[in-house]
């Protein structure tokens, strides 16, 4: 028999989502795009409530997690901070290490 273990972590701040999955996937789109709409788009998901959830990252992060420009004649843009980016880092590396303690786990239950 084939198992499979899953699981999903997140990171809370006074009992609120403070970085989590799709946050960091949004994170990471802008990083890529240079924009908060494109990396909305990105991940289908709205403008409104991609501004929602990067206001929610950097209102508790200890340090502004992105930097935003206002849209105009050359429209606006958005990129991560160097902070921003160690956030990302930090929270890929917990993740990996929790898959890996879990399929160790895992081996326990496949013995039995």
């Amino acid at each position: 028999m084939s198992y499979s273990i899953k699981s999903r972590i997140w990171i809370e701040s006074k009992n609120k989502v403070f970085l989590g999955e799709g946050r960091v996937q949004l994170l990471k789109a802008i990083d890529e795009t240079g924009s908060l709409s494109k990396a909305a788009k990105s991940l289908n998901i709205s403008y409104k409530k991609a501004w929602g959830l990067i206001d929610s990252v950097n209102k508790s992060a200890k340090q502004p997690v992105t930097i935003n420009s206002i849209g105009g004649k050359g429209g606006g843009g958005a990129e991560l901070t160097d902070y921003g980016k160690t956030l990302v880092n930090a929270f890929d590396n917990i993740n990996k290490n929790c898959w890996e303690f879990l399929d160790t786990q895992l081996e326990k239950i496949k013995e039995l």
